[in-house]
């Protein structure tokens, strides 16, 4: 049995992270596969993390083993932990970075992982990813049944993520993410602005008002900004072949608001 195995960290390409948790991994399962989802996370940037492994983890086969590593409280008391959520299983630290695609997907149970046998032999208190969750990952990727790596536990951390809310007669929200093209990524979902879609809705954000809610990016002029529903489901501010971020000088935590067009 081979699983696939994706790594989703904030490690960055320059240093020798990532290769070195890879050389661990297929040391223990020399014919698994690896994909590399990102080593691009902003460091120590768990929600971030969290939002691209929830888009990103849905599109693998079932029985895919989803490494997460960003760990800022690497040797502190946050737990090592495997959690099973919907068809694929997610190890990594408890601090988080699972609790989105968890809440998604459904979780099924969580284990704390305390059975060393598993890890290296020598575990560092700082380098988690190579010592603990990449041999991990790769012994699920040949077949070890969660069970043996450890404790069930009750419950994971959660991250206090902002939700929309309703207000006089629309949609209150935040930029919760910026992707590489500068897109601000909001909390707020299709089905949030749905209902307001018959009568046309307008959108607020940093000073800017945005009429209409597109199909995509090439409907609006070059360099001017618009909203759509991204492929990820959510609201998003763009500028058609330019930066979001960078023209509305906004980002994570930016609050915008869909109401009828007055």
């Amino acid at each position: 049995m081979n699983r696939i195995v994706t790594l989703t960290t904030d490690f960055g390409l320059k240093d020798p992270y990532a290769g070195a948790m890879k050389g661990a991994m297929l040391s223990i399962a020399r014919d698994m596969a690896i994909v590399d989802i990102t080593h691009l996370v902003s460091p120590g940037n768990i929600l971030e993390g969290a939002f691209i492994l929830l888009e990103a983890c849905r599109h693998f086969p079932r029985g895919t083993v989803h490494v997460g590593v960003v760990d800022p409280g690497v040797g502190g008391e946050r737990k090592p932990i495997l959690v099973e959520a919907g068809d694929y299983l997610f190890v990594g630290p408890d601090n988080g970075l699972f609790s989105l695609a968890a809440r998604v997907l459904g979780m099924k149970r969580a284990i704390e992982l305390t059975e060393k046998r598993f890890f290296l032999p020598e575990v560092s208190s700082t380098f988690h990813g190579r010592d603990i969750f990449g041999p991990v990952a790769a012994h699920l990727a040949t077949g070890t049944a969660p069970d043996a790596f450890g404790t069930e536990l009750g419950k994971i951390r959660a991250l206090d993520i902002p939700r929309p809310s309703a207000e006089e007669g629309g949609v209150s929200g935040e930029v919760i993410y910026v992707d590489s093209f500068g897109n601000l990524i909001t909390n707020i979902r299709k089905q949030d602005i749905d209902p307001l879609s018959g009568a046309g809705c307008e959108v607020l954000i940093s000073g800017a008002l945005l009429k209409g809610v597109r199909k995509t990016y090439a409907v609006a002029a070059i360099g001017a900004a618009l909203a759509l529903i991204g492929s990820s489901g959510y609201l998003e501010v763009a500028v058609n072949s330019g930066s979001a971020t960078g023209a509305l000088k906004a980002g994570v935590g930016e609050k915008v608001k869909v109401r009828p067009i007055r």
